[in-house]
């Protein structure tokens, strides 16, 4: 079923709300780290976020699809180091989800004190699992209304501050322009605060898990949006809060810091209006975390390494398995960690962080095995390592601070790398274990013939799921390059090579003397040479993905062709964007 595709403010929207929510946080972290030179630890984050906008420009340009840094890897590496960028992704957005739900009913907990915080992050989150499920159209609506009144509210917030320091002046801000420096340097400042404030463009590579839900050309003004915006608000009001608050003042404000500042300069009216901004922005951040997951999970199971259980849709188009297995971990995390939080930031600035650094590489590795891919923007390779090690020394800069944040983050990290490994090894795993239960004692035949039976049910139904490569009378070289691929990535053992001829064509003889020794190589693969009369067209690719029952990301081509958009695959081809 098709869905309405979304245009340049909707998808900015959704994304937005999450980069732009940390305004609210991000000014303390960075002041309470670098003291009076946050704004210019800021200012760096932002010219970092600047080259990492043609590094996803020039990736996603290239390769149109949601996943992310799992979709660049997918298509430079391995499924299995995809999958590995995946998870680090999909911790990243359990993360995102509960602790921006959870900071939000805080927010609200200081203008209503009479619920339940936890019970009211679980009500939170259900509400935004309702509204992806209705639908990512009708859900942008609301994300959009909610950027709205953020930058409304953060454009009044400014102008207060402008407004009391032109009536106050500047002294506040000499004064802690004359304070000592924090960690014993600039430099050190700068650094620390450097990585503090890394966490404040999160949200930035939400865009890219959900850019085939938006319409054509709309992804790269997303990234242009983001970064205008993150580079004004965060610098900005840095700076601002530096000229009316004392720096030490700040560590005892950090979690309500705006709205300080708002009474400070405004008064209890602008605290109140921007303690709801920030529960309405925090709860946009939660809608972004569903739709990144959503988008980035489905493109996994099209790529049968999660069940096609997941790809049931409802009427309105909406994957909603995907949506409620999203929903019961963060219910899960929310329960196990029972709102003390702490343990969820160290995986949500590591997961992210190193979400970015993969996204850098994929980068790099697409440069250097996919150079002839068209791309509409092109990351200069020393942008490209520029941005890596700026992410290094933010990932650093983190560990160094609280050492405790890297074993927490593989506490978590491991084993949902287990779970994902197993699911790609699954044929592995099951054959493991009927070779077990043959050697199981005779007293448990009955029980263990039951289960072989139902093992090698599942086994015969992954062997048989077809996987299509249309050629142009490739030489042997490209074909057994096709076949490797589907000994390493794929646990089926049924391909189709399919051509496409004209009326008066035949296949070309030397192909067919090719195909009979493939066949003969490898003897586990069924191999079918099929020939069809007609035109090479999305039609007659989606026609035979209905025929065959196979998904189109599991039909190559080995060339493109000029009459339609096309997108890489693992094996130098491409696949069909229809």
């Amino acid at each position: 079923m098709s869905t309405k595709k979304l245009g340049e403010w909707y998808a900015t929207a959704i994304c937005g709300n999450d980069i732009t929510s940390s305004c609210l946080y991000v000014s303390a972290l960075a002041i309470v780290a670098a003291g009076q030179y946050a704004w210019v630890a800021l200012l760096l984050v932002a010219a970092v976020l600047y080259l990492f906008r043609k590094i996803y420009g020039e990736v996603v340009g290239a390769l149109p699809l949601n996943g992310g840094a799992y979709n660049v890897l997918l298509n430079t590496t391995s499924k299995s180091n995809a999958s590995v960028a995946a998870c680090l992704t999909i911790l990243s957005y359990m993360a995102t989800a509960v602790i921006s739900s959870s900071e939000a009913m805080h927010y609200l907990h200081h203008i209503l004190p009479y619920f339940n915080v936890n019970v009211a992050t679980f009500v939170l989150l259900l509400i935004f699992l309702g509204l992806t499920v209705m639908g990512i159209s009708e859900s942008a609506i609301v994300a959009l209304i909610i950027f709205i009144f953020h930058l409304s509210t953060m454009a009044l917030l400014i102008g207060s501050c402008v407004y009391f320091v032109v009536h106050n002046g500047f002294t506040v801000l000499m004064d802690n322009f004359h304070l000592p420096v924090r960690n014993g340097s600039i430099m050190m400042a700068i650094f620390f605060g450097f990585s503090a404030a890394m966490l404040g463009i999160s949200g930035f590579e939400s865009s890219s898990n959900f850019v085939e839900e938006q319409k054509r050309g709309v992804f790269a003004k997303t990234l242009r949006n983001m970064w205008i915006a993150v580079s004004i608000l965060n610098p900005l009001i840095a700076f601002l809060a530096i000229c009316i608050i004392p720096v030490a003042e700040v560590e005892s404000h950090q979690n309500s810091f705006l709205s300080y500042v708002g009474t400070l300069t405004g008064g209890k009216w602008l605290a109140t209006i921007i303690s709801i901004n920030a529960v309405s922005v925090l709860s946009g951040a939660v809608l972004t975390s569903f739709v990144g997951v959503n988008g980035l999970i489905k493109r996994m199971t099209l790529d049968r390494i999660l069940p096609n259980y997941f790809l049931k849709e409802n009427k309105r188009g909406s994957t909603y398995r995907i949506l409620i297995l999203f929903f019961l971990l963060c219910c899960s995390v929310l329960l196990v960690t029972k709102g003390q939080l702490a343990p969820l930031a160290a995986v949500y600035a590591l997961s992210f962080l190193t979400v970015m650094a993969s996204f850098a590489l994929g980068n790099i590795l697409l440069k250097l095995r996919r150079s002839r891919l068209p791309r509409p923007e092109y990351a200069r390779p020393g942008a490209v390592v520029i941005a890596l090690i700026a992410i290094i020394i933010a990932l650093y800069g983190n560990i160094k601070t609280k050492p405790q944040y890297l074993v927490t983050f593989l506490q978590y990290f491991l084993p949902s790398v287990i779970i994902i490994l197993a699911m790609l090894m699954r044929k592995d795993i099951m054959h493991f274990a009927v070779n077990i239960l043959e050697s199981v004692s005779r007293g448990y035949k009955k029980y263990t013939v039951t289960r072989q039976r139902f093992l090698n049910r599942k086994l015969k139904k992954l062997y048989e799921q077809n996987f299509v490569f249309f050629s142009k009378g490739d030489d042997i070289a490209t074909l057994n390059k096709v076949m490797m691929y589907l000994h390493e990535n794929e646990v089926t053992n049924k391909i189709k090579i399919v051509t496409v001829l004209d009326k008066e064509q035949h296949p070309d003889p030397k192909f067919l003397s090719d195909f009979d020794t493939l066949d003969r190589a490898y003897p586990d693969v069924d191999m079918e040479y099929i020939t069809l009369v007609g035109q090479f067209t999305p039609a007659l690719v989606d026609e035979l993905s209905h025929k065959w029952n196979i998904p189109k990301n599991f039909m190559f081509i080995s060339s493109p062709g000029e009459r339609f958009s096309y997108r890489v695959d693992e094996l130098g081809g491409v696949r069909l964007v229809l």
